[in-house]
Parts: structure tokens; sequence; C-alpha cells
């Protein structure tokens, strides 16, 4: 990068972590360092829910997963409107009426303490995992840009996020919110429109959108029932509600977000424009993708897309392999130029049977294309002594090599702030969790809130040291837009299940629905591991089948109902 670069990206990030800092610089109680005293307006509820889901993964994997697998992925987000419906009817009355900490508070009261321990540890296990590949997004871009070593990288963006989570806790985590949604919006609409002012003179968006389309990319919706598929209108309604419905109501990184709402109608509203701001945002950052892949059908993309690689296998006895490759992948891309000038001369005169026999010849031309593709991961593969993909590059790889001086900096600036907002809300939860459900509960049951305060700062520094950790393995994962997802559809299904028996099946009491919940995840893990379905039903299961195996164990082996409690 440039040196206006450097000092773009340097003062945006200052700025950020600045303010920070400086809106959270008060005395701070264990209300105020966990849920900022419960002060939210709606406005912050909402950007503060978007910036946590919307990590470094959207805006690095998103782009390039709709590059190689068009926008169906969107179809993912059809959901979260019906999940915002049920949250605000039910979770956060429920949870405004406790005046709880964590969500998994309620589950002590209406079950016990063993299932309230249970679900938090399901919480913690699966949000440090998913954070260490948040952590390890970023890194991808100091890697790439700098040449340094991805552990030193993970260290760097793991660590710069700790120091104001550690200082300001849920307060300051909510401002940089606001702050970083901001600037990530411009970025990102200013992305799309460069892309697009680098295609030819005679090359419009519209004509761009259609040559894509033709090519296959703008598949937005599918509406066949097919469990193997992980993208179409089902999986997203029905698999995608309990995913959100899940993740938004029971994972303490998002009910720590809009339990900071002033009232329980701030927490709404601001439910309430998430739902209704993110799937547009989504499709946004997925078209960028796919101008992106209209920009390269015009231009010769790489081979491949992450440089790092690229550059070390030209020092290794795999270079001239490689090179041949290369050559072969130049000599494919310059045939299939006339045939992409001659699909958008078709597009604009509306020649049906031109367009289909310019369909035809591409879609061959892209089969030679993946061929040496994979012939030149094979390749790579040899040389690194791991599995290599370069989805999560191929945005990254558009920036550094095409956008000008100042603009890279703002875009890199863009995608680390995005990893800022989701990790520093992960770690905040992480550190809620641990405490009020481990510490305070069943350690240090009566200390004075500095105690809880301190303490909350060095399970915040533990926190980041693990995800920091996780974030070594997570270049094995290929798309980490999809990794994290699958991740999340290990634990989710159960933990909502859990949830949804102490909302709606009073009969059913605590020993039942810890063994349920205990089958019920034992069963999804086989069923992702032994691939029995796409991993979006996966939420779907692990809910049915805690309720279900509840139910049927309150019948054959009940409990006692003295003493129980029906929150």
């Amino acid at each position: 990068m440039s040196s206006l670069d450097w000092i773009v990206l340097s003062l945006t990030l200052i700025f950020v972590v600045s303010y920070g800092i400086y809106r959270s610089r008060e005395k701070h109680t264990i209300d105020s360092f966990l849920l900022a005293g419960q002060s939210m307006p709606w406005y912050h509820v909402t950007l503060s829910l978007m910036a946590t889901q919307a990590s470094a993964i959207t805006f690095l994997s998103a782009p390039g997963q709709a590059y190689t697998d068009g926008m169906r992925f969107v179809q993912f987000y059809f959901g979260l409107p019906l999940a915002m419906v049920v949250l605000c009817i039910t979770f956060v009355p429920k949870f405004g009426k406790l005046k709880i900490f964590t969500a998994y508070e309620f589950l002590e009261g209406r079950f016990d303490l063993r299932t309230r321990g249970l679900t938090a540890f399901l919480f913690l296990l699966q949000r440090g995992l998913s954070t260490g590949l948040s952590i390890y997004a970023p890194s991808l871009i100091l890697s790439a840009i700098l040449g340094w070593d991805i552990t030193w990288t993970n260290i760097i963006s793991g660590g710069i996020v700790m120091i104001y989570t550690i200082s300001g806790g849920s307060r300051a985590v909510s401002h940089t919110h606001l702050q970083q949604m901001g600037i990530i919006t411009v970025g990102m609409v200013v992305a799309g429109v460069m892309v697009v002012k680098f295609l030819p003179d005679n090359v419009s968006f519209t004509d761009a959108i259609h040559v894509a389309g033709k090519m296959g990319k703008i598949n937005l919706i599918d509406f066949t029932f097919d469990l193997n598929s992980r993208y179409n209108v089902w999986s997203g309604l029905i698999g995608g509600f309990f995913l959100q419905l899940s993740y938004f109501g029971t994972d303490q990184s998002q009910v720590g977000r809009f339990l900071t709402g002033s009232s329980q109608g701030q927490s709404k509203l601001g439910l309430a424009m998430n739902g209704l701001l993110k799937i547009p945002m989504q499709f946004l950052i997925l078209l960028v993708g796919v101008l992106v892949f209209a920009f390269y059908q015009f231009t010769n993309p790489p081979l491949f897309f992450n440089q790092t690689l690229v550059n070390q296998v030209k020092s290794t006895p795999y270079a001239a392999e490689y090179a041949a490759l290369e050559q072969k992948h130049e000599r494919i891309q310059a045939g299939k130029h006339p045939h992409v000038m001659a699909l958008t001369d078709a597009l604009k005169k509306d020649d049906q049977k031109a367009i289909e026999e310019s369909r035809t010849i591409l879609a061959g031309i892209e089969t030679q294309v993946k061929e040496v593709r994979k012939e030149a991961e094979t390749v790579l593969s040899k040389a690194n002594g791991g599995a290599v993909n370069d989805v999560n590059y191929i945005f990254l790889r558009f920036v550094i090599d095409y956008l000008p001086v100042g603009m890279v900096g703002l875009l890199i600036a863009v995608i680390l702030l995005a990893s800022m907002g989701s990790v520093a809300s992960a770690y905040n939860s992480l550190a809620s969790c641990t405490i009020v459900d481990i510490y305070k509960r069943m350690i240090q049951k009566d200390s004075d809130d500095r105690n809880y305060v301190t303490a909350s700062r060095w399970a915040t520094f533990f926190w980041g040291i693990f995800c920091i950790a996780v974030a070594q393995y997570a270049s094995r994962l290929g798309s980490m837009i999809e990794a994290v997802n699958i991740l999340g559809s290990l634990f989710y299904g159960v933990i909502l299940g859990i949830f949804l028996v102490a909302f709606y099946f009073k009969n059913i009491q605590s020993r039942a629905v810890f063994w349920a919940s205990v089958l019920g995840e034992i069963f999804v893990i086989i069923s992702y591991t032994l691939d029995l379905t796409a991993f979006l039903w996966l939420n779907l299961i692990g809910c049915v089948l805690v309720i279900a195996f509840a139910y049927i164990i309150e019948k054959i082996w009940p409990e006692p109902t003295v003493g129980a409690q029906t929150t």
C-alpha cells in the first residue's frame, strides 16, 4: 500500500478506537460494563446488532462467495425478519421482565443450575470458536499486504480489539459500532461504484449484471425443496429462521446487544430495524462480488487470488509447473473475451439465439477455467503442504490491484472495522457469560462491583487469547462465511430448543430438558459428520429433537414438581 493508504487506514482505526474509549471513560459498575447501563436508543441497538453479525468474514468472504457461487447465499437470511417478530413478541418481554445480564440466567429460574450451566457451556464453546474465525479474516489482509506470518497478524487483529473492550466494556462496544457501521456502509458503496467505473467504456452497470446473470451468478431465488441444497427459499425460511432465532435470541453476543436498550420498546424497535435492513445490506455486499465477477469477464483474473501463496510457490520446485498453468490460463481468458463481448452485444439487441450460443460457449470455457484452477490448487497444495482455498481473497485482491491510492486504505479499514465490531461483541459476551453464569454464580457469589468488573476484564483477556489461538487453525476451513454458519448450526438448534421448552412447555422439567439437550447435540453432530443434510437444516433438527426428547423423557421418567419454578 502507498503512504496515503497507510495514513487513511491508521487515522480511521485510531479515530474509532479512541472514540469508543472516550465515550466509556466513566467509572464502571458491572451493569455499565456488561450492558452499558441499559441506556442505548434503538438506532444504537440496530447498528450494534448489525455490526456484531457483519464481521470481516462478511466483507471478505461474501463477495468471494458471490463470485464463485452467485447470489443464492442471500436466501440464508430470508428467515431473519420472521425471527425478529418472534423475538419482539416473546424473548424481549421475558428477558426485560427478569432484569437479567445473560440469556442463561432465565434458564436457572425455569429449570436448574445444571441446565443453565450446560447451555452457557455450549454458547461459550461455539462463540469462542466462531470468534477465532472472525479474527482470522482481517489477519488475511495484514498477511497479504505486509507478507507477515499469520501468527503475528492474528495477534494484532485480536489484540487491538482487546484494548478498548477491556477498557470500556459494553458501552465502548456500542459506541464504536455506531462509527464502524457508518464507515463500512460508505466504503462498500464506494467499492461497488469503483467496480462499475473500471468496466469497459461500452459496458454499463446493467450490461454487467445481465452478463453475470446469463453466466449463472444472479441466482437469487430457488424454490426447489431439496434437503441437500445449502441455499434455497425453504432452507432460508425454515432452517434460516431457526438459526436466526437462536442466534439473536439465545447467543449472548446478540442478546447482550439488545439488552442495552433503554427500554423494551427501544430494544424491540432495534431488532425490528435489524430485520428490515440486514437482507438489503447482504444483497448489496453480494452484488459487489457479482460486479467483481463481471469485471473479470472483461479483464484477465489471476489464476489464484492468494498472491502470498503464488509468491511462495515461485521459490519451490513447482515453480515451472505453476508458470505453465498461468500461461494456459492466460490463453483461455484471451479466448473468452470475444465471446463475452458477443454476449454483451446480443443482450443489448435481445437476440435470443445469439445469447444462447454465447452462453453455451462461455459455459464450456468456464469449465476449462475451473479445471485449470483445480490443477493450480493441487500444485499450490503440494508446495504449501496443505489444502488451499482463495475464496476469501477474491475481493481483497481486486481492492489491492485496482482501487486508487487512498481508497485501498479505506476499504482495508472497512474490513478491519467489521472485524473489530463482531470480535468486540464476542469478547464482551464471552466475558459476560463467564462472569455472570460461572464466576458470580458458582465461584464468587457475594462480592462488590469492583471485583466483578476486574474479573470481567480478566475474562475478556482470557477469551481474547483463546480466540487468537483458534484463529491459527482457521485457514483450513475454506469459505469462512460458510464455516462460521456451519459452526453455529451445530449448536444453535439445540440451544433454541432448550429456550422454547422453557417458554412453551411448562410441564417439562429440568431433568428431561437436560438429557434431551445432550442427546439432541449428539444427534446433530452425527448428522453433520455423516452429511445427512445441508447444514441449515441442522438448526431445525436440533431444535425439534430437544423438544421431542424432552417430552418423551418427561413422560417415561417424570421429575417431581415440588418446588419447580415456572417463570
